[in-house]
């Protein structure tokens, strides 16, 4: 076995945790964005402060 795999169990070599990465962050940034818009799109229709 390859000594390049990333930590305990993972099977990642670097260039594959680097793609997975790059492709979490930005469904975690779409997530936020949607949250970020709903929130926004609520308080407009019934504003709770």
């Amino acid at each position: 076995m390859s000594d390049d795999r990333l930590g305990v169990q993972t099977y990642l070599t670097p260039e594959e945790a680097k793609e997975f990465h790059k492709l979490w962050a930005a469904g975690f940034v779409g997530f936020v964005g949607t949250a970020v818009v709903a929130h926004i799109l609520v308080w407009m229709w019934a504003p709770w402060l």
